[in-house]
């Protein structure tokens, strides 16, 4: 059987790694992807793999990485979108976009959309690594930019949100054209993030509670679940998944409208970056 070609963000350290390092090991073609050279070098290193550095805070790298997987894999059977993370305090992008924002949603809301031919004739499975933190964001879309009201967590809950209502509106848009996608909450990970943020989760990351966090092997579980299932038996594409069960989201996580006017925001707001 040919291998699988399996590109994953934020691959250089978590759960991104973990799923890396266990697609890797079952003979799958890893493509790692992360913000830091060391440390992503370090890993593609370690799993003879291919890698690619892109700092999703710029638009035009997520551009330029999209470019290279396009001219180097003529096939891209898993696109795992899994870069992210909690920012500190409001902080607009070099293309004027507000960072949690950009980072979780339109950077890899543009690497999809710019990957899509390959991902149609691929009949790819998009998977977006979301959070249970979208039960406390709120998506104004005259606010994309969270001008009014701005704080660390809303911000995140909203760009992990975001990424639920991609998950849907890409199912809408191109399930009949082969893609599967699905996003999920991996659990609370025992990682770095949020240790650069001003987020009260910074403070539990590096406290006693850290000891009953999930490793991240337990947390990629879900991941390479919905990796090595398949649609339409094991999961349900375009919906929202935890434990590898159906999960519940913010209610605005079910309003098709708002995932169709926020997909034709973004596109609106990458173009004009």
């Amino acid at each position: 059987m040919t291998p699988r070609t399996i590109v994953i963000t934020g691959a250089s350290d978590g759960i991104g790694a973990a799923a890396a390092r266990t697609l890797a090991k079952a003979g799958d073609q890893v493509v790692v992807v992360g913000r830091s050279e060391e440390k992503t070098r370090a890993i593609a290193k370690d799993l003879d793999a291919d890698y690619f550095v892109s700092d999703f805070s710029e638009l035009a790298q997520v551009r330029t990485l999209a470019a290279q997987l396009e001219s180097d894999y003529p096939r891209i059977d898993v696109l795992a979108n899994n870069a992210g993370g909690i920012m500190g305090k409001r902080t607009l992008t070099v293309d004027g976009n507000e960072s949690t924002f950009q980072i979780n949603h339109l950077a890899p809301f543009l690497l999809t959309t710019l990957l899509i031919e390959t991902l149609v004739a691929s009949n790819a499975k998009v998977i977006n690594t979301s959070s249970g933190a979208n039960s406390f964001g709120k998506l104004d879309l005259f606010d994309l930019k969270s001008e009014h009201g701005y704080s660390t967590n809303r911000a995140y809950g909203t760009g992990k949100l975001a990424n639920i209502l991609f998950t849907s509106e890409l199912h809408r848009r191109f399930g009949e054209q082969g893609i599967t996608t699905a996003a999920f909450h991996p659990g609370v990970v025992r990682t770095n993030f949020a240790a650069d943020s001003t987020s009260p989760f910074r403070h539990a990351y590096k406290s006693l509670l850290n000891r009953f966090m999930l490793t991240p092997d337990q947390g990629a579980d879900t991941l390479l679940w919905l990796i090595n299932g398949t649609a339409g038996k094991d999961w349900i594409s375009g919906a929202y998944y935890y434990k590898r069960a159906l999960a519940k989201a913010n209610p605005q996580a079910y309003d098709a409208e708002l995932a169709r006017r926020l997909w034709e925001q973004s596109e609106e707001l990458v173009k004009a970056a």
